[in-house]
């Protein structure tokens, strides 16, 4: 379940530094008004640390994913 949910505030991130290279355009600082904003703050901080435990997926053993994903029946 943290690995979904890393993978989604990565992707957030992932979509919103998109936004910015492409347009100039912020859309966490639009959505919560500004960047200063603490709603803001805590989703960026969010999105950094999703993207930070995204890095233990890069290490992890393919057969150690695969064991757990059997072991939980609504995953398959």
């Amino acid at each position: 379940m943290l690995d979904r949910i890393a993978l989604i505030l990565s992707i957030i991130g992932a979509l919103n530094w998109g936004s910015i290279g492409l347009f100039q355009f912020d859309l966490v600082a639009f959505l919560f008004g500004g960047q200063d904003n603490i709603i803001s703050r805590i989703i960026y901080s969010l999105v950094a640390l999703g993207g930070i435990w995204c890095i233990s997926l890069l290490f992890r053993d393919r057969e150690e994913i695969t064991r757990s994903r059997e072991e939980v029946p609504e995953l398959r």
